[in-house]
């Protein structure tokens, strides 16, 4: 009866061990495990008879799990770009440190970085993502607010050179040349401003034909030599109208403009002086 007793005693603090051990490492069982690393952790039962039991559990590694959650995130393309401090909360064990003087300081890890922060009083910043090592530098609250100062006016400038806006006029082939006067003027200022302006013509009489409107586009545009030029050519319609659209010029077509012009006046220069020459021989 006392060996009966023992062993109904016996099983049930095996099962009350087993139930323990369970609960502890059942967060473990439902995470899903890589196939290239597989962890096992051995547990002994001291009263079982099978000895060791072994229990699937993720390994721990700090590193890996912080890259893993930023490689999940989701990046917005559209975001702002901005520049600020990531506090101390570094998801990569490695990193490249630039200080706030400028100096490559190397590959350090990160608990360095941070002890280096509280000793200066410096702030970390993250540069390059991407690198390998991810690449950070050290800065000041001030030489913080002094790049947010140029990144946003650099943006503001971007933003103002990729949003080209369209202006429009319209008159007809019998406009006086006070009016069209007024017009050209408020077409140079466009072009000054790299406005695309878009000009339409209207024929009023029957005598003003194709070429009376063509002319009217080529008067404007000899007005500002060197500076504007067609984005869209004259374009003649049935219904007696025509069209055209002026566009700033690029660095690179305002160069070749002056290097035309200039090759132009050296050869008028050169025919000056060969017939001034054949005068005196004369």
């Amino acid at each position: 009866m006392t060996a009966l007793c023992l062993k109904k005693l016996m099983g049930q603090a095996i099962r009350n061990e087993t139930n323990f051990i369970t609960r502890c490492f059942a967060s473990f069982w439902p995470q899903p495990v890589h196939t290239t690393v597989i962890s096992y952790t051995w547990l002994e039962l001291e009263h079982s008879k099978r000895g060791f039991i072994s229990v699937l559990t993720k390994a721990f590694c700090t590193y890996e799990d912080d890259k893993e959650k930023v490689k999940g995130k989701k990046v917005n393309p559209n975001a702002r770009k901005t520049i600020r401090s990531v506090g101390r909360k570094i998801p990569y064990r490695l990193i490249h440190i630039i200080d706030e003087n400028g100096e490559d300081q190397g590959t350090m890890h990160r608990a360095d970085a941070i002890q280096i922060m509280n000793e200066r009083g410096v702030k970390l910043v993250l540069l390059k993502e991407t690198a390998d090592p991810p690449l950070y530098r050290l800065m000041s609250g001030q030489q913080i607010k002094e790049e947010r100062l140029k990144l946003r006016d650099k943006q503001k400038a971007s933003s103002k050179n990729g949003l080209v806006q369209q202006k429009e006029l319209t008159f007809t082939t019998v406009i006086a040349q006070h009016d069209l006067d007024i017009k050209i003027k408020q077409i140079q200022k466009w072009i000054e401003k790299k406005h695309n302006i878009k000009v339409t013509v209207q024929q009023k009489k029957i005598a003003d034909g194709p070429e009376k409107m063509l002319e009217l586009f080529e008067r404007i545009l000899e007005t500002m030599p060197g500076k504007a030029t067609y984005l869209s050519p004259p374009r003649i319609r049935k219904e007696g109208r025509s069209m055209c659209i002026y566009r700033h010029m690029s660095e690179k077509e305002i160069q070749t403009y002056k290097r035309t012009e200039k090759e132009k006046n050296t050869e008028k220069d050169n025919e000056r002086k060969t017939t001034e020459s054949g005068l005196l021989k004369q």
